[in-house]
């Protein structure tokens, strides 16, 4: 089983990398929350340094190995308590890890169910199962600090206000998937500063 990884950034791709360790390239899936740490880096095989914390997921029904990367243990140990839930395996706890770790932590503590459902792949069930399994268990990682990797200050709040406000109003989004569209596009491209442009990157990745 591999629970860490150091070696050089070979590829990147939409939603993983590759890192090259001791003649090996390694396929790593990243959480939404990890994808920006690794923007600027350098590929190839003299590619930039990186180490990651290792989920490793292996069963009879799913032989086809599964390494998860992040960043910090802390992050994959809420991880490893998320795939605890039913009806939450890997791939979909990977797509839920939207929002920063410690957001996530204090709604299943404050049991926030409506900011749970913001969640890519959480519906109303799934939220309810998480607060339900987790509730009292997670305490420590809404200690953690926040990196802003998710919502960036650049982009201004009333920016992200304005283009919910259209999804919602004028196109017939629920609150809850402008939100999700709109968080999903300020991690492909941080900094936007205009609404336009946020809205031209929301529809680009639902397109996409």
């Amino acid at each position: 089983m591999i629970s860490f990884l150091e070696g050089r950034l070979f590829q990147k791709l939409d939603d993983r990398v590759v890192v090259l360790a001791g003649g090996v390239g390694y396929e790593v899936l990243l959480p939404v929350i990890v994808r920006p740490a690794f923007r600027s880096r350098k590929t190839g095989p003299d590619g930039d340094h990186v180490k990651l914390h290792i989920f490793f997921h292996q069963t009879e029904r799913s032989p086809r190995p599964l390494l998860i990367g992040f960043e910090s243990p802390l992050e994959k140990e809420f991880f490893e308590l998320l795939v605890t839930v039913e009806d939450i395996g890997p791939s979909a706890a990977c797509k839920a890890l939207s929002m920063e770790v410690s957001r996530i932590a204090r709604a299943i503590e404050e049991k926030d169910a409506a900011l749970l459902r913001s969640l890519d792949g959480i519906g109303p069930r799934k939220a309810d199962k998480i607060i339900a399994t987790l509730h009292g268990r997670v305490g420590k990682f809404a200690l953690m600090p926040e990196t802003g990797a998710v919502e960036p200050e650049e982009t201004g709040e009333d920016v992200r206000s304005e283009v919910i406000a259209v999804l919602v109003e004028q196109l017939g989004h629920t609150r809850t998937e402008a939100q999700r569209m709109v968080r999903a596009a300020l991690l492909r491209r941080p900094g936007v500063k205009t609404a336009e442009e946020l809205f031209e990157e929301v529809y680009r990745g639902e397109k996409g």
